[in-house]
């Protein structure tokens, strides 16, 4: 029986410690790396290798593996599902990888849980749409201001979400949704106008906001960011099948630390 009670940040940590979601992850982390797309941004607005660079919600590790085999010296993650922070520690100790720290931590808690102390960051990631799956607007404004607050000024910001613009199907999926929601509707879990929770055929969970491209302005000049650049994924590189099989069409994001 589908329950109406609102989506939280703990139902969301849930369905990431969940085993299926575990092994989803646990095997893009071991055998998919980084995307071509990720890799050239990466290259464009990272170039100095040895700068001290913070990836939030690294999940089971697949992007900060990439980064240190890209030559990245001086990298740390973390993530707020705790059996996902287990398997990027298991990855990496596989991988004879001891430099990367990875903790456990929550992006919208990080001052006040004091996580890193009073060490700044040369620059920031938030890969494969992490920041799009804090449920709560306010609350991802909360952490893109704890991001800013941990890191240099001027620091490269790279992140990425889904788009409900970014096709004539979307969009006229989300002019339906947009009807659920005028007329009450709409999926009595969900917080805000954007939101979906998808479940698959095997019973894995996912919650994501689909912004567009308006509301990540509005939020990054909210929140102590200047925004530099954004593409979708498609105009950056052509990915593999393996790539466009993991994930759907989405835009990177490129701000800096006011």
């Amino acid at each position: 029986m589908k329950t109406s009670a609102k989506i939280t940040a703990a139902t969301v940590r849930a369905d990431f410690n969940d085993p299926l979601a575990v092994v989803h992850y646990a095997h893009a982390a071991h055998h998919l790396g980084l995307w071509e797309s990720e890799r050239l941004l990466i290259e464009c607005f990272f170039p100095d290798k040895a700068a001290a660079l913070l990836e939030a919600g690294c999940g089971a590790g697949r992007v900060t593996l990439g980064l240190w085999e890209a030559g990245y010296a001086n990298l740390t993650a973390f993530d707020f599902a705790e059996d996902l922070v287990d398997q990027a520690r298991s990855l990496f100790a596989e991988r004879a990888v001891s430099s990367i720290a990875v903790r456990h931590a929550d992006a919208t808690r990080l001052s006040v849980d004091r996580v890193f102390g009073d060490t700044h960051f040369d620059g920031v990631l938030f890969m494969f749409n992490g920041l799009m799956q804090i449920p709560g607007r306010e609350n991802r404004r909360a952490a893109l201001r704890e991001l800013a607050a941990v890191v240099v000024p001027g620091a490269p910001f790279l992140f990425t979400t889904h788009d409900r613009d970014h096709s004539r199907q979307e969009k006229a999926m989300w002019r339906l949704e947009a009807l659920r929601w005028a007329n009450g509707t709409q999926d009595p879990r969900l917080l805000e106008y954007g939101d979906r929770y998808f479940e698959d055929d095997v019973g894995s969970r996912t919650f994501m906001h689909l912004p567009d491209r308006a509301e990540i302005l509005e939020d990054l000049a909210a929140t102590g960011w200047v925004h530099e650049h954004d593409i979708m994924r498609r105009d950056v590189a052509k990915e593999s099948s393996a790539v466009e099989d993991f994930s759907d069409e989405c835009r990177f994001w490129i701000a800096r630390r006011a």
